[in-house]
């Protein structure tokens, strides 16, 4: 059985993910799996129970917009859409801050980016003292689970899952802001319509 910790416990949570664990915790979206960005070992934890590819790299949750500063390069147009929208069901892709460690983009030159959908959240990643990957709960290739019980058939080797509820249950907009025009990858609960809006205003 997998340790599950009510919104009181966020203390113990935020120890684990310190200590280099993996937990689930549900975000604005779907549920997810996070570990901490600056531990090789806790993002190997990650890869192994998400059976993720390794030429897939891992979106980000940050605390706030000072966090998502440090890992990537915000330009004018990312500017607009985190002001809009963030915290909310949308994911920025952004070019990397050059100084981050390769294995938390797996090379790659640019890094997927969320803010914490819930004062809950934001406060787990403030107790771990970094910035968190963040995917959805579920095997790599399969749907996402819905409940606890069908993370923890999913995701065996979990160190701990945080109760609680999802709101869209579905995955969130995620926006290509690395080029001049900018690319929806995928619609989620923010639409195109809305993001053109909010580009297009002087």
């Amino acid at each position: 059985m997998i340790k599950r910790y009510n919104i009181n416990e966020i203390d113990e949570l935020g120890q684990i993910l310190k200590n280099d664990g993996v937990v689930s915790v549900p975000t604005d979206t779907v549920f997810g799996i996070c570990a901490k960005i600056n531990s090789k070992i806790a993002y190997n934890k990650l890869v192994e129970i998400k059976k993720r590819p390794l030429d897939k790299s891992f979106p980000v949750m940050c605390a706030d917009e000072e966090e998502i500063k440090n890992v990537a390069i915000v330009n004018d147009v990312a500017e607009k859409l985190i002001d809009a929208f963030m915290p909310g069901p949308i994911t920025l892709v952004l070019p990397k801050n050059s100084l981050l460690p390769k294995y938390i983009t797996n090379g790659k030159a640019t890094i997927a980016v969320r803010m914490a959908s819930s004062s809950l959240l934001k406060e787990l990643i403030l107790k771990v003292g970094s910035p968190i990957f963040m995917t959805s709960a579920n095997q790599n290739g399969e749907s996402e689970c819905s409940n606890l019980d069908e993370i923890e058939k999913a995701c065996p080797l979990l160190d701990g899952m945080m109760e609680g509820k999802v709101v869209y249950s579905i995955a969130s907009t995620i926006v290509d802001c690395t080029s001049k025009e900018v690319k929806i990858l995928r619609e989620g609960p923010i639409s195109l319509e809305q993001i053109k809006k909010v580009i297009d205003k002087n």
